[in-house]
């Protein structure tokens, strides 16, 4: 089943992330309050895969009112290919046309060739024409990758 992300869900779903090899989490961004303050600014587009019982999939889903962006698409190993991600992705992507956004943007590390072959697979460009910067405003928003 696909669904709106809930933030009483937030346990389940880091389960999920700390399950998922290579995945990169941030200590504030990610923790807790920082998933709760996304959802709040965004309260209808991220969504969740259950199966099982259990959440299999989700998709940190949002919009500055222009753009949409796309963070932490995952998908449980053993719950990969079967359409979970397609299915969650086009969910998401009607919960932003609901909210009149044109374009929808995300990242993927280089490194991640799962994800990588999963966007091109469901017709998705990969972006030759520019470059991505960051700035960092709070140093303590540390990045830890799971092994």
């Amino acid at each position: 089943m696909i669904r709106e992300m809930k933030a009483e869900d937030y346990d389940n779903i880091y389960r999920l992330w700390m399950g998922v090899k290579g995945f990169a989490m941030r200590s504030i961004d990610d923790s807790r309050e920082g998933v709760e303050r996304f959802l709040l600014r965004n309260p209808h587009s991220s969504v969740v895969a259950e199966e099982d019982g259990k959440i299999v999939g989700a998709i940190l889903c949002g919009h500055d009112g222009r753009r949409g962006c796309l963070y932490h698409v995952c998908v449980s190993a053993d719950y990969r290919r079967r359409g979970i991600g397609t299915a969650m992705v086009v969910f998401a992507m009607e919960a932003l046309k609901r909210e009149k956004i044109s374009k929808v943007s995300l990242i993927a590390f280089t490194a991640n060739d799962v994800g990588n072959a999963f966007w091109n697979k469901i017709g998705w460009t990969k972006r030759e024409d520019l470059n991505y910067y960051d700035f960092v405003l709070n140093r303590e928003n540390i990045v830890a990758f799971n092994r």
